[in-house]
């Protein structure tokens, strides 16, 4: 990588055009192929085609605007209302990426369902997917719980030991359960089966009302604003970074 360029090194420093695009963020390299069909790609003034070359430094425009190569990552923390779908499907109506508008392309981490709410991680950067979702790794994430009825101590212990799901055929992982009001709890897990906390919290006999992640990890939700977002600090992405054993200089 040179100035940003992530150089193709079979091409004496060069990257074909649909990559290029898609490493600056514009569009992935199957939307760039259909823009380069409409002829809406231009390379030094004159209309790119399918399979040209961009060097570093190449004016490249789209639509009549400057595009640059970035090679700078994006980690985003973003508060996730309730009805939003963690999804970059556009057929979805409500899907993350559209409603954030990151003027970048960036796609969620792990998930949460439509109904709950609270913090989820956007980013640019594929090497972090596998670290934050595989379930071996133990990551811990944390959710405030309010459900319909009074909070029993049976309830809190049984969470606390491991339910077993028979829709999912698994017993889950003992985890941090704690009281905090008559029909609120927090709990860290360290797993991630589908809808697991709604699941638990049926199979004791309880409806969940809201459900809100506060912490992935060492990232916290503390003062983003529902439906925001802000980028991560340098000291958040670099403690981060230690516990998923990524090497970023």
């Amino acid at each position: 990588m040179e100035n940003g360029f992530e150089i193709d090194s079979q091409d004496n420093g060069s990257m074909r055009i649909n990559k290029y695009l898609s490493a600056a963020g514009v569009m992935s390299r199957r939307e760039a192929d259909r823009m380069l069909d409409e002829g809406r790609i231009r390379i030094n003034g004159n209309t790119a085609l399918k399979g040209d070359r961009v060097y570093q430094e190449d004016i490249v425009l789209f639509d009549g605007k400057k595009i640059s190569a970035e090679s700078d990552r994006v980690i985003l923390l973003f508060n996730k209302p309730k009805g939003i779908v963690c999804t970059s499907f556009k057929g979805d109506k409500n899907n993350i990426i559209d409603y954030i508008n990151y003027p970048r392309r960036v796609y969620n981490v792990g998930r949460l369902d439509k109904e709950s709410r609270g913090l989820i991680l956007l980013t640019n950067m594929g090497e972090l997917v596998n670290p934050l979702s595989k379930a071996g790794n133990y990551h811990e994430k944390e959710y405030v719980v309010r459900v319909d009825h009074g909070i029993t101590p049976e309830f809190i212990e049984h969470m606390r030991n491991g339910i077993y799901l028979e829709e999912l055929d698994a017993t889950t992982r003992k985890c941090q359960v704690i009281k905090t009001d008559y029909n609120e709890f927090n709990i860290v897990l360290t797993q991630g089966l589908n809808r697991q906390i709604r699941r638990m919290c049926n199979a004791e006999g309880y409806h969940v009302h809201d459900l809100k992640r506060i912490r992935i990890m060492n990232l916290m939700l503390e003062d983003i604003p529902e439906g925001k977002y802000r980028e991560i600090t340098p000291a958040e992405e670099k403690e981060l970074f230690i516990e998923l054993n990524i090497d970023k200089k």
